[in-house]
């Protein structure tokens, strides 16, 4: 529906988002080694380090020669790879535009707990959901998703530049961007044909990291901005 650009929310606290690019640039550098892959060694990538429903629930066991981790390493393993360059680059930035200002209001290693907590709670949910799912599920959607029900609770008011429809620049508040994105998973959870997209754990890292940054932010950080934001 979007794609964001850039907000109108400086950093308070931290000088640089320094968790948030390290992210960033190792999502980058293993992207890279999946594509200096063969077509087949790629595919056993995604299954080795991605999350698959049914070996999670022990009712499959990969091929020896790709059970590379224990099957709980993999709700770390799978954020980190992604599918194609859209894949990629979509998540990358998202998590640029919004996760700045959660690592300012969490500090470096908080927000670093913050965002593997949300990826893993994100990958239960959708094992639980999506149990009899032989596919596997990679990509970083369903922690990035945390940062954005994160970024809801901390800075609804704030003004974000997005294309609108890909093609149509405009700033709108985060709650209306924030809103919507998380209506629309909701909405395709239970009307969407494409099961390529894991719903499931995009609901899973909202509600996550909707909760989590309450204990977690600096006081200095209200709920909902409290009518700082312009």
């Amino acid at each position: 529906m979007f794609l964001p650009l850039h907000d109108e929310n400086p950093l308070k606290i931290i000088p640089f988002q320094f968790v948030n690019v390290c992210i960033i640039t190792l999502c980058v550098f293993v992207f890279f080694w999946q594509q200096s892959l063969s077509e087949q060694a790629e595919l056993y990538a995604a299954y080795a380090y991605g999350l698959v429903p049914l070996v999670f629930h022990q009712q499959e066991i990969l091929p020896a020669e790709i059970n590379a981790l224990p099957t709980q390493l993999t709700l770390i393993s799978y954020m980190f790879l992604h599918d194609d360059w859209m894949h990629l680059l979509g998540n990358m930035l998202f998590l640029w535009v919004f996760g700045d200002n959660i690592e300012d209001a969490m500090g470096h290693w908080r927000f670093l707990a913050f965002y593997l907590l949300c990826g893993i709670i994100a990958g239960l949910i959708h094992a639980l959901m999506d149990a009899g799912s032989s596919t596997a599920m990679i990509g970083a959607s369903g922690s990035i998703a945390g940062v954005l029900g994160a970024y809801l609770m901390l800075h609804p008011r704030v003004k974000v530049l997005v294309l609108l429809f890909s093609r149509i620049p405009i700033f709108l508040p985060a709650y209306l961007l924030l809103g919507a994105w998380i209506g629309w998973q909701f909405y395709s959870v239970s009307n969407s044909d494409d099961g390529s997209v894991a719903w499931w754990a995009h609901i899973g890292g909202f509600i996550a990291g909707m909760m989590l940054i309450i204990p977690l932010r600096d006081r200095r950080f209200p709920l909902f901005g409290k009518g700082a934001e312009s």
